[in-house]
């Protein structure tokens, strides 16, 4: 009964065009892979500074475990708590400009299990509705009363919140850098709305850490917002090029998460190779800002670029450009057609973006050459005719 559950599953899944299997990338990422054998231009990566290769954050990993050794043996509560993860939350801490910090192993396991420990039964949690799906699913855990309220639409937030008088808790948890499709969560009404209506405020940077303005702390802190966002999140594996995440908040918060929060509490603590990597990314990022021009640059050369062939792009205005095809097939057809070119752009299909909107997500990388945009666009231009 269960393999034949199994077998027919995969086959609605073919049929559907929603069908995945992995890619095998062979060596290092960086602005090219090689796929099957093939050097090919990679817009399928969020190491969007091109820190995954850097030698110092292969040394900081060296020294590391020189030092600590490979694993941390246990959970930070019993006998994990090594002495990098003090290190690295502290300097999480003055990164994101907060009271304090506290690591976890994944940004789904922060979204998974601090929305469920902010808020619960009796209470209400506030989601756009193309949050990550490590925020749906925190939303569905922590058993508050949930508000899905239209993309970016200030005006249903605010409907939803007045809709909601008698919660004990209120909850507004958004991207801030939305992650499919390269637009900006209006963080300031957002902020605005929580004060009015006695709301939390959850911010995800995951994919704004590295590429804002002024230190690349995220969008919060170009905006000047700490003091109206509760949490903000963020991940070490995205454009600070290693691997884990974290919360930046108050200590109060952070004792909080230590107490109560199961998706940190119940795990292994991270080994001390990703914590060293992870401070030396940070100092990157503070010390070479021109990675974040250069980022910017080759974002809208591109961004230009594909708009003057004709394509589709959304509202995206940072290093995520959208790529809009509608249909699931349709769209991995194209991606085919492309990486037989030579340029590696993946597809996106339901159930990670929703139905009938179906792209190629391109990222763009710092360590892009402008060599490589060229050649790029000649492609896209050449699949176009």
């Amino acid at each position: 009964m269960g393999a034949n559950f199994v077998e027919s599953e995969l086959e609605r899944l073919k049929e559907a065009g929603l069908y995945r299997k992995l890619r095998r990338v062979e060596g290092d990422q960086g602005p090219t892979l090689v796929l099957g054998g093939r050097e090919v231009i990679n817009f399928s990566s969020n190491n969007y500074l091109g820190l995954a290769n850097h030698p110092a954050l292969g040394a900081a990993a060296k020294a590391a475990i020189d030092r600590y050794g490979c694993g941390s043996g246990a959970s930070r509560l019993i006998s994990g708590n090594m002495t990098l993860h003090e290190e690295l939350e502290r300097r999480i801490a003055e990164f994101k400009g907060t009271e304090a910090a506290l690591v976890f192993n994944s940004g789904f396991q922060v979204n998974t299990g601090v929305v469920s420990t902010l808020v619960g039964e009796g209470d209400a949690v506030f989601s756009d509705a193309l949050n990550h799906a490590s925020i749906i699913d925190g939303c569905r855990l922590s058993g508050a009363k949930v508000a899905v309220y239209g993309h970016l639409d200030m005006n249903r937030l605010e409907h939803e919140l007045k809709q909601a008088p008698s919660a004990r808790r209120k909850l507004i948890v958004t991207e801030s850098l939305f992650s499919m499709d390269g637009d900006e969560a209006p963080l300031a009404d957002i902020v605005g709305l929580a004060e009015r209506h006695g709301a939390m405020v959850m911010v995800d940077e995951a994919h704004a850490t590295g590429v804002y303005e002024p230190n690349g702390a995220g969008l919060v802190a170009k905006l000047g917002l700490g003091e109206g966002v509760f949490v903000q999140m963020g991940t070490l594996g995205k454009a600070l090029g290693g691997f884990g995440a974290y919360i930046a908040g108050s200590k109060a918060l952070r004792d909080l998460l230590i107490n109560r929060c199961r998706s940190f509490i119940f795990t292994t603590s991270l080994p001390p190779a990703v914590m060293a990597m992870a401070i030396a990314a940070i100092d990157l990022v503070e010390k070479e800002p021109g990675r974040r021009k250069t980022l910017a640059d080759n974002s809208e050369r591109l961004r230009a670029g594909l708009r003057g062939l004709g394509y589709l792009l959304g509202d995206s205005g940072r290093q995520i450009l959208p790529l809009m095809v509608g249909d699931a097939s349709r769209c991995m057809e194209l991606s085919q057609r492309f990486l037989e070119r030579g340029v590696f752009a993946h597809g996106i299909r339901p159930p990670t973006v929703p139905p009938g909107t179906s792209r190629l997500r391109i990222t763009l990388m710092a360590t892009h050459t402008q060599r490589q945009l060229d050649q790029a666009l000649e492609v896209f231009k050449a699949a176009k005719d």
